[in-house]
């Protein structure tokens, strides 16, 4: 069983290895079984990331002037990503760069 996100192979289960679910799980239902859990892993992760955002968001959109936010998630998320001080994980852990050297005088 190959597992793949967006086209790229992730991981690939052995026969064997799924003869070792099996044993734990019925093998009729070891493929939803193992789709659930997948699914499972994922959400989880996007719900505490969510929580996070939100819980960080609400204390700055007030700074941002912005008063009135969406209850659905999305648009909740899209509202922060079009905040002009919002900064994703991987921009919050790039190295600083100067790009005026006049700051080091």
């Amino acid at each position: 069983m190959k597992i793949s996100v967006d086209g790229k192979e992730i991981f690939v289960l052995s026969d064997v290895q799924k003869k070792v679910l099996a044993n734990d799980i019925n093998s009729d239902i070891l493929f939803d079984d193992i789709c659930r859990r997948l699914k499972w892993v994922i959400m989880h992760k996007y719900e505490q990331s969510f929580k996070r955002l939100k819980n960080e968001w609400d204390q700055k959109l007030p700074d941002n002037d912005v008063y009135m936010v969406p209850t659905d998630k999305d648009q909740y998320a899209l509202l922060v990503f079009s905040q002009y001080n919002y900064t994703d994980a991987k921009s919050r852990s790039a190295p600083m760069t100067i790009d005026n050297q006049s700051d080091l005088v």
